[in-house]
């Protein structure tokens, strides 16, 4: 079901996918999977929406339905984008989301960005100085954040760790159906593989003492 092989005992033949599906263990298993992983909020009033950058735009929605809804004033977009490539990323996936943004209403004053970040970790962090230094952390109340659906999870303590404790923080995952959503992340190849990566990142950052609000 996750893409795994079953655990069996030696000599014993392959278990079958269709028989394994119908064990109430394994159902139990993906929806505890789906619960810790896949954390949405309602969208509510914020004073500016974060989003973090990925190789497609559809992180960037939810903060944008925020923004023509006047229910936030400010788009705060992070992310050059992976470096772990052969080539560097042309451009930063952040500069991307913001022509984007632009192209569906928001103006692009109203829309800033972070560009240096790549991965999740450096999101927060930059984007923590990025704040603190224009804004002030402590006229702030409230961040929505968006990003892919089963990034949620990694997403919210990441920035409990590395974001100021009074916040309220708003988590607006993307909608769209091949960002492997809570309702059928399992069904794909892509899916199972993205999320169980994220199983392993939310490990390791936990272990490197990089995560709050457990």
């Amino acid at each position: 079901m996750f893409g795994i092989r079953l655990r069996r005992p030696r000599g014993a033949p392959p278990v079958d996918r269709d028989t394994a599906s119908a064990d109430p263990a394994y159902f139990g298993a993906r929806a505890a999977i789906t619960d810790f992983l896949f954390v949405r909020d309602e969208p509510c009033p914020v004073d500016f929406a974060f989003v973090l950058g990925s190789p497609t735009v559809s992180s960037v929605e939810p903060a944008i339905a925020l923004y023509l809804r006047g229910l936030t004033s400010r788009l705060v977009i992070s992310g050059l984008g992976p470096t772990n490539t052969p080539e560097p990323p042309p451009r930063a996936e952040a500069e991307i989301y913001r022509e984007h943004a632009v192209r569906q209403g928001v103006r692009e004053c109203d829309i800033w960005l972070e560009t240096k970040a790549t991965n999740t970790l450096e999101n927060f962090r930059f984007t923590s100085d990025l704040v603190e230094r224009h804004l002030g952390w402590d006229s702030i109340r409230s961040v929505s954040i968006s990003g892919k659906p089963y990034h949620m999870r990694r997403a919210l303590m990441t920035a409990r760790a590395h974001w100021p404790k009074h916040l309220q923080l708003v988590m607006l995952p993307s909608d769209h159906p091949q960002d492997a959503p809570a309702e059928t992340w399992w069904q794909t190849e892509w899916g199972r593989k993205s999320v169980l990566a994220e199983l392993r990142s939310i490990g390791t950052y936990a272990l490197n003492g990089d995560l709050a609000g457990f």
